[in-house]
């Protein structure tokens, strides 16, 4: 077999789910070689499913989870609304579909007790909702990302004291079709090992055999896949003899860190891989700046009916998949043109809001384009009119041309390259204060937790009252450079060289 380099979805791809049925908000990919895959579909795409307005940065839908039972496909999914502070608010909820494409059901909310769940459907019928257990009364530690210089193993960054933990095991409930709700007891079924930080549960049976797949370390360096297994489905549970089947967090140096929040996919012919997220650090400082990535590995049941990683449990770089994996699309210049006739190309989303028509237009009649409409601020929680794609390649260019005539210094419209409303660059076209055009830079580089602009701005540059303007960002690893053209002219750099590395987990107040 062909061997693929990893990771198979490139930049800002976290908290993996993978099934196979057949041959074949959230994002859903399709593959039928596990090396291509297409964005096939949005399954939360409407107001009754999903309103994110409000939600902090790097809350809202997290590690959602697709099933199969034979007849339907169920997404199981939490809307986090705080992940600050003693108190959490994280409901949880399913919708399902006949179809993968679709229609999705309005969601039936589940609980509230915690994060990323799942959906186990038993062979008796029976169907088990699983999401780890979060406790109030205990000292918050939600995976808190270090910024202190490298410690000689930055893989120990992160340890959780299991005593104090927030994060108390895994919760098991029975949950009835019929009535859509939980039904009879429920219990914690599995507190996880000595590392802490439990979550991301998986249940699977296979024979005879239950088996849980979890994470635990904290989504940074000490992260793992832990996996254990019980004849009852209601424990106890035995952990694996390595007890991590994926992690990175002794191994520095390994291409791959940050590896864990895996599940577990057969193929047609019998083999078995795990996907996980993981991460590419760049820079001495170790700073993701395509976040969290899903990845892939080849693993194998031994006769011991246990699931062992391939030359793991540190993630290879290169694996062995059923066909070789066609990067023409990757490294292939992008072009968008907005066109009236088509829907928001799918490489494109927006922050937060169901009802975009709020926050932008495509090109009217026979204009090409994106109409922005003004809302709030780029640093708003609820309506800001910000279209983007995800960063994919450590070296990139991107160039838009402007048509913007401010009323006054409050009025923006530009280029941005954003993380989160703490960490952004963003070139804009605006006023002066005596109404005359502008270009202005700003950043709030080095703010977080504040959330404030570094000051002062770099020296404005005028420009004329009318006429297009052509803006672009070229990012090369950790170095960052705007440039701008006038209409018929040439382009030319603008402001200093900035530190895009910035814009990653590391340095943007992730948590989770």
């Amino acid at each position: 077999m062909p061997l693929v380099r990893n990771p198979i979805l490139p930049g800002f791809n976290a908290d993996p789910s993978v099934l196979r049925v057949g041959d074949d908000g959230v994002q859903i990919h399709h593959s039928t070689d596990l090396a291509n895959w297409e964005l096939i579909t949005h399954p939360l795409n409407r107001k009754s499913q999903l309103d994110m307005r409000g939600d902090p940065d790097s809350c809202g839908v997290w590690a959602p989870c697709l099933s199969h039972d034979g007849n339907k496909f169920w997404l199981v999914y939490t809307d986090v609304k705080r992940k600050d502070g003693s108190f959490k608010d994280n409901p949880n909820y399913i919708v399902h579909a006949d179809k993968i494409e679709g229609p999705w059901s309005d969601p039936i909310y589940i609980n509230n007790s915690g994060f990323d769940p799942s959906l186990f459907h038993d062979d008796d019928g029976k169907k088990w909702f699983v999401n780890m257990l979060q406790d109030h009364r205990r000292r918050p530690q939600f995976f808190a990302v270090s910024n202190s210089p490298v410690p000689s193993n930055p893989n120990h960054w992160q340890r959780a004291d299991h005593g104090t933990s927030h994060l108390k095991g895994i919760r098991m409930q029975q949950w009835d079709e019929k009535t859509e709700k939980l039904v009879g007891p429920w219990k914690t079924i599995f507190p996880g090992s000595e590392l802490g930080l439990v979550e991301a549960p998986h249940l699977y049976k296979r024979n005879g055999w239950y088996y849980i797949l979890t994470a635990e370390g904290g989504t940074a360096y000490g992260h793992t896949c832990t996996f254990a297994r019980s004849r009852d489905i209601w424990g106890p549970y035995e952990l694996h003899p390595q007890k991590y089947i994926i992690t990175s967090r002794d191994a520095p140096l390994a291409a791959l860190q940050r590896a864990g929040h895996g599940d577990i996919v057969d193929t047609p012919d019998g083999k078995t891989y795990v996907v996980h997220l993981t991460g590419r650090p760049i820079t001495q400082a170790r700073r993701c700046v395509l976040g969290r990535e899903t990845a892939i590995q080849e693993a194998y049941w031994d006769a011991d009916d246990w699931l062992y990683v391939k030359n793991g449990p540190v993630p290879s770089l290169y694996v062995d998949l059923p066909a070789e994996r066609d990067d023409t699309p990757y490294w292939s210049p992008q072009h968008y043109d907005f066109c009236a006739t088509d829907t928001l190309h799918k490489d494109f989303q927006w922050l937060r809001t169901p009802e975009p028509e709020r926050i932008f237009r495509l090109g009217q009649k026979d204009e090409h384009g994106l109409r922005l409409i003004g809302r709030e601020s780029i640093g708003s929680w609820f309506e800001q009119s910000l279209v983007a794609r995800r960063q994919t390649h450590f070296s990139y260019d991107a160039e838009t041309v402007v048509d913007f005539r401010p009323d006054d210094e409050r009025n923006f419209a530009g280029l941005t390259a954003y993380y989160c409303r703490f960490n952004f660059f963003y070139l804009a076209v605006t006023a002066h204060s005596d109404g005359k055009r502008e270009l202005l830079l700003m950043s709030s580089e080095a703010s977080w937790p504040d959330g404030n602009l570094k000051l002062p701005f770099p020296d404005p540059v005028s420009i004329p009252q009318e006429g297009k303007v052509r803006l672009k960002l070229s990012i090369r690893g950790a170095e960052l450079r705007f440039s701008y053209a006038l209409e018929g002219e040439e382009l030319k750099e603008i402001g200093p060289v900035y530190d895009a590395s910035i814009l990653s987990d590391e340095c943007g107040g992730h948590q989770a």
